[in-house]
């Protein structure tokens, strides 16, 4: 195609990492998020602080730099993880994205953020179905280029419908920004004449997502090498752990390479990629602490000064996986213990904030936790409470995952449970910042212990107090438990390891 000197653009995502197991993502928990169309996008993506996709941001800011383009607007939605999205709800969203897209041709290129682990109520592969959208609006001369969250679940159809696909390389996710940069860098050869050719090779690997960190492990591993293989030929190499708990049958990690010119060194490098993670399957187990150790070695923290402080992640009920952020099996156990100086959160129950609030500082009262979705939360908990803090909420993101972002967890409250302070929102958010217990005044640094709602990003967000020696992933019930033998999958391809014990890959 002939692209004119002021390339025009579109930019449009859906992000949603869909648990089956939990409760429908409906459209009040995009709106409460973002969920932007038209120039209500390029306002947001003009804040210092903004509530948009960092990828956005840095797609935006490498096309910038390249010379003179037009963003054209399409929309935008977020939101935490959760279940399958309301079906009638993608629906008008995705006739609201044709529509508008048909409207701003014609078009030189389209970008696509979004997080590729995306079910509805009625579609397991509502991501490809965005990707055939657009196609079919724009033609197949018009470049387009996506990015993906490192833990997508990858179709054949997604990557047929566009020309190129960047998944995160981080995990925690602090690449953002890059990747989104990458995405535009690579619509800029597109433009240029490249002929981009994409392998992609699935395996039956369902890695449990704690295993999944790219610090060091088998992830870490399989990622590096294929960036130590992006020579001349090579476009991009993307490696996504996949999510199981979408339960697709498009679950399995995936490698995707694109080259340039040559289909022949894509498939070269995926395969030979594909054999060096399927020999590796083994390392892909969990390596959980019992709750009761975990307990223990909190007490011993908590009574001895000159041992070095914890963090907790409470992995089975993170609300950045579809978790609901209410589980008590971990708050049972420490308020038993009668543990001292623990800090605690973030624990999504807005009755209970809305409780705190009406009674205002220093209000004394029995609080009732787990009361609105109880889920496998481990029951009912009440607790004599004290307020110490409220809070509306709102708060700028300080660190790893959220770090930039504007971030609002509605109203919100610091409870003193007797030696454990914990912080109660409104908005279901995993807590990955630091700034979560900041905005109390609460001083992470003299805690003796630190309990989070999160499955890893809270490593990226608190690795300035705790080192991944004193991280504890501790195993308990719930939506996101990394057991994934304790969850009933109807759609997963099987046999698919670690749930089957008996299984292969004929390479």
């Amino acid at each position: 195609m002939t692209v004119c000197t002021t390339p025009r653009v579109a930019l449009l995502g859906l992000l949603l990492e869909s648990n089956r197991f939990a409760p429908v993502t409906t459209q009040d928990d995009f709106l409460n998020w973002v969920y932007l169309a038209g120039d209500e996008i390029l306002r947001e993506l003009d804040r210092t602080e903004s509530r948009l996709p960092p990828e956005v941001r840095g797609f935006r800011n490498a096309l910038d730099a390249r010379g003179t383009w037009e963003p054209v607007p399409i929309l935008i939605g977020q939101c935490e993880s959760g279940g399958p999205m309301e079906h009638a709800f993608f629906e008008r969203t995705l006739a609201d994205m044709r529509q508008r897209l048909i409207a701003a041709l014609p078009l030189d290129g389209v970008y696509i953020a979004n997080h590729g682990a995306m079910t509805t109520t009625a579609c397991r592969d509502p991501d490809g179905a965005i990707f055939a959208m657009v196609r079919d609006v724009v033609g197949a001369q018009v470049p387009v280029v996506a990015t993906l969250d490192l833990h997508g679940n990858v179709s054949q159809q997604m990557v047929d419908e566009v020309d190129a696909i960047v998944a995160y390389r981080t995990n925690p996710h602090v690449d953002m920004m890059e990747r989104g940069a990458e995405a535009a860098l690579i619509l800029g050869e597109l433009w240029g004449g490249m002929q981009a050719h994409t392998c992609l090779v699935r395996l039956p690997i369902a890695p449990p997502t704690v295993t999944l960190l790219t610090e060091s492990g088998p992830y870490a591993d399989l990622i590096n090498y294929g960036q130590s293989q992006c020579k001349a030929g090579i476009v991009n190499v993307s490696v996504l752990g996949g999510f199981a708990f979408a339960d697709t049958e498009k679950n399995g990690l995936a490698i995707i390479v694109t080259s340039r010119g040559s289909a022949a060194d894509a498939q070269q490098l995926a395969y030979d990629m594909a054999r060096r993670a399927w020999a590796d399957h083994p390392r892909y187990r969990p390596q959980l602490m019992p709750l009761d150790t975990a307990v223990q070695r909190v007490r011993q923290v908590c009574r001895d000064p000159s041992l070095a402080p914890l963090i907790l992640a409470d992995v089975a009920d993170n609300p950045g996986g579809g978790g609901r952020g209410n589980t008590t099996w971990i708050l049972q156990a420490l308020l038993a213990a009668q543990v001292q100086g623990v800090l605690m959160g973030i624990f999504n129950e807005p009755s209970l904030a809305a409780q705190a609030h009406r009674l205002g500082e220093g209000g004394q009262f029995i609080a009732e936790f787990n009361t609105e979705e109880p889920g496998a939360g481990g029951g009912r908990l009440k607790v004599r409470a004290r307020v110490l803090r409220l809070r509306d909420g709102d708060c700028g993101g300080r660190r790893g995952l959220y770090a930039g972002r504007s971030m609002s967890l509605g109203p919100s409250a610091l409870l003193d449970l007797g030696g454990i302070h914990l912080v109660v929102v409104s908005v279901r958010t995993q807590c990955a910042d630091p700034v979560f217990f900041e905005m109390f005044g609460e001083d992470i640094a003299r805690a003796r212990a630190v309990v989070v709602k999160s499955r890893g990003h809270f490593r990226a967000g608190f690795n300035e107090y705790f080192s991944d020696a004193q991280v504890l992933e501790v195993d308990a019930p719930g939506l996101t438990s990394p057991v994934l033998s304790r969850f009933e999958f109807l759609h997963l391809p099987r046999p698919i390891f670690p749930v089957d014990t008996q299984v292969q890959w004929p390479g």
